[in-house]
């Protein structure tokens, strides 16, 4: 195992969204195994994010929930996670080994956050695991703050909609504070820069805009990588997951995305630096599918 970063770890993607916004990242910490403070962290957390490719190479996006523990190390090339999506859930039929994915884990108590990007390793009947092809730490900035503990859930029905949202589905966007978008690099990049991510997006209640069908997102000062912008350039399909922190219904959308590049807002707060447009095409509503619960008021 080399202790050395990633030679190459961007896309012609990633590197075309840093040069349009006037930033080098120089040399990024990001790094073919997960360091030891990535491995001693994911072992607290309470749920992780996951990005797999659908049947037709679009992303898909979802929250899987465990106790303390549930994800883990066995070595420094290697997550672990011992548990699986739901049988409802879309992505639970796309866990297939050889896959690639894109990894989340984030702590919103302390607002701590780390990605990783790779390939499912292994699919049981009580988990999965997955090779690490990209590790690397994110800032903790716009995360809401939040507390959570285990909820008794009793899981609804499935909703299936196009772009004609529910009810539901709308009040959920209208007031979040929190969302997760999963992204891919496209087909022509290779190596260490290929595959899926999954990141945040936080702000005020109301951040990101539903106008019909297309969910205007600000983009804020980041950590200068733009892997989520950069993988819009070279695939504009994506996906978004939610959750209701009370109820616990989870929204999962695909949609393509466009990004304004000037859409820039500097008496917003926090300044806006652009926003990304995200069309819905389609998306599912599953009632008590998250198995987290928020037991403290949020903080921004």
């Amino acid at each position: 195992m080399s202790l050395e970063r990633i030679d190459q770890p961007f896309h012609a993607g990633e590197l075309e969204a840093q040069r349009r916004a006037g930033v080098a990242p120089g040399a990024a910490p990001i790094r073919a195994f997960m360091p030891e403070q990535h491995r001693a962290f994911f072992p607290l957390l309470r749920f992780v994010c996951l990005a797999v490719p659908d049947a037709g190479g679009w992303p898909l996006a979802t929250l899987v929930d465990g106790p303390p523990g549930f994800a883990h190390s066995p070595d420094p090339e290697r997550l672990a996670i011992d548990a699986l999506p739901a049988p409802a859930d879309p992505v639970r039929v796309r866990l297939i080994p050889g896959t690639p994915v894109g990894l989340l884990g984030i702590d919103l108590g302390t607002r701590r956050r780390n990605r990783l990007n790779g390939i499912v390793a292994g699919v049981g009947e009580g988990g999965f695991a997955v090779d690490v092809v990209q590790s690397f730490g994110n800032c903790p900035r716009y995360i809401q703050v939040r507390q959570l503990a285990p909820a008794a859930r009793r899981p609804g029905a499935a909703m299936d909609f196009d772009d004609v949202l529910p009810a539901r589905a709308r009040a959920m966007l209208a007031e979040a504070t929190t969302l997760f978008v999963a992204s891919a690099s496209g087909a022509v990049a290779e190596g260490a820069a290929a595959g899926l991510d999954i990141s945040h997006r936080g702000g005020p209640p109301g951040f990101a805009r539903l106008d019909g069908s297309v969910l205007t997102v600000p983009d804020y000062h980041g950590n200068r990588y733009f892997n989520t912008l950069g993988n819009f350039i070279a695939e504009p399909r994506a996906a978004i997951v939610l959750a209701d922190f009370a109820s616990g219904d989870l929204l999962q959308l695909q949609g393509l995305v466009e990004i304004d590049w000037r859409a820039a807002d500097a008496a917003q707060d926090p300044p806006v630096e652009r926003a990304w447009r995200f069309r819905i095409v389609r998306g599912v509503l599953r009632e008590g599918a998250f198995g987290l619960r928020s037991v403290a008021s949020e903080m921004t």
